[in-house]
This record gives C-alpha cells, structure tokens and sequence, in this order.
C-alpha cells in the first residue's frame, strides 16, 4: 500500500499560492495545505458529536468513532452511513441498531471535539472512563518489528507528504510490515478512522499492533484496547493517565520510538528489546 505521491492532485487537501524566506531567499510557490472541516454525527436522527476532521475515509471514522466510544459493541450494529454536504460542513447520519440507540439515549452527552482535543464537552468524571476488560494476550512482541513499522510510515503517507500536517495511525502485522493506515489532521481521529477500517473488513486486531505518529494519551490507549491490540506505540511520549490505563487493560505502551528507540511504559516482559 505505498503511497503514490500526484503533485497534481491531493485527496484531502487544496493547493494555494505562498510566499516566504528559505535559505534567505524570497520564495514564491504552490503549497498544499490539509483540510479540516467541521464534520458532525448523527445517531437514528439525533446529533451526538461534531469533530473537526480531514474529510476523508468518513465511513471508517463513522463506525470506529462509534465503536471506540463504546455506542456500538459490534459493526454489524451500523446499518449504514449517509453523507450530507452542505456550507457549514460534513453531517454523517448514522443508522444504528435499536438496542444501541436505547444505551446511547441513556448516557447522553453532548461532546463538542476539536484537533487534539477527545474529551470536550463530556458533562461528568464518571463518564471519562469506559470498563475495560484486561486485555487476554499472550504475545511477544519484537522491539525490531516495531521500529521496522513506524519506519514505513512515511511512504504511506500521501497526505502528510503533501502538507506536513496530519496525523496517521496504522495496523502493523506482528512482523511489522504495516497492513492498514489512516490519515487525519486529529489523531484520534485518525486512530478511529484505523479502528474502522479494520472492523469494516473484518480485520482480527489483536493479530497485529497499533502504531501512531502522536503523543500517547490517555484516550489513544482507551480505544487502542477497546480495538483489541495488546500493543500501542507511539512516535511522541505518553501521559501518566495512559500509562496507569494501558497497565490497567493489560496493553503494552512504548513512547518515543524513533529509529531504533522506545521506551517501554506498561507490560514490558511482551516486548522483546534484543536483536
């Protein structure tokens, strides 16, 4: 899945003129620059949430947006995703299973999110945190392979090539050749875009691990263990909350793994730090 990198053309994104200094000089040049749009969801007709999202793999963010946030248990719960495109933004109506509405209808909350920020808008503390069953994973994972995996990143990223401004999240086989990623100006956004991907085609999670061009926080970890991985690592460090969430769920947590580096935050005796 390498990216194929069209200066003519970019999924994503809108090329405008620029002006500015490099090396000294004056410069004057056509610039890509990523989209961020409002981008709302609808569950059965009623508003829920609204992201600012690159408008890009939006069934995939519609269905893992609701499967990490615990609205859907399964994806065979969404009937189907509409679209509605109108000036003010991106309205996804979401069809869902009655059973899911009615838990929805219960724990209401309304949740305004912008780029970087997963928790905006929630009304209580109790509903920060989802019950997480722990993990029940037996896999060893080589420090190798996931270097070898955030390594590839870059060449599937034709977004972030264009603009330098998005955030990708990828599934990695245990060998670490990356198998699936998405692209986002959000990173959880990006990491619900990948979560959707995978249950969209039936992808067991828990054969592979996540890797994410981010910080690690505490809501990163949270829907990486409710996508079943027993493995997140991320480019940047994680928070103290993520970590006590990841040992609690029973997932390993490496931050800073840059060429052949990381730090290895929860669970360390799963991943192989040898050659």
């Amino acid at each position: 899945m390498n990216a194929v990198i069209d200066e003519s053309f970019c999924e994503g994104a809108h090329q405008l003129t620029v002006r500015g200094l490099r090396g000294g000089r004056v410069f004057e040049a056509a610039d890509w620059v990523a989209e961020e749009v409002p981008v709302a969801l609808e569950f059965n007709g009623i508003s829920h949430a609204v992201m600012l999202a690159t408008p890009l793999d939006l069934e995939d963010f519609a269905l893992g947006f609701s499967l990490s946030e615990g609205i859907l248990e399964a994806a065979h719960e969404l009937y189907g995703v509409e679209e509605q495109v109108s000036p003010e933004g991106i309205t996804l109506q979401l069809e869902v299973a009655s059973s899911a509405f009615m838990k929805l209808k219960e724990r209401r909350r309304s949740m305004t999110g912008r780029t970087g920020c997963g928790l905006c808008g929630t009304e209580n503390l109790s509903q920060v945190r989802q019950d997480l069953a722990p993990l029940a994973s037996n896999a060893v994972w080589q420090a190798a392979a996931v270097s070898r995996a955030m390594a590839q990143f870059r060449e599937h990223q034709s977004l972030q090539q264009h603009t330098g401004a998005v955030h990708a999240a990828a599934w990695c086989t245990a060998e670490g050749e990356v198998k699936w990623l998405r692209e986002d100006v959000g990173r959880h956004n990006a990491l619900d875009k990948l979560i959707g991907a995978l249950a969209r085609n039936d992808v067991d999670a828990s054969q592979g691990f996540i890797a994410v061009t981010s910080r690690a926080s505490f809501e990163m970890v949270q829907k990486a263990a409710k996508a079943g991985v027993s493995l997140l690592a991320a480019v940047s460090a994680p928070t103290a909350l993520a970590i006590e969430t990841a040992r609690c769920a029973g997932l390993t947590l490496c931050g800073f793994v840059r060429q052949q580096d990381m730090v290895v935050y929860s669970h360390a005796d799963r991943i192989s730090l040898g050659n």
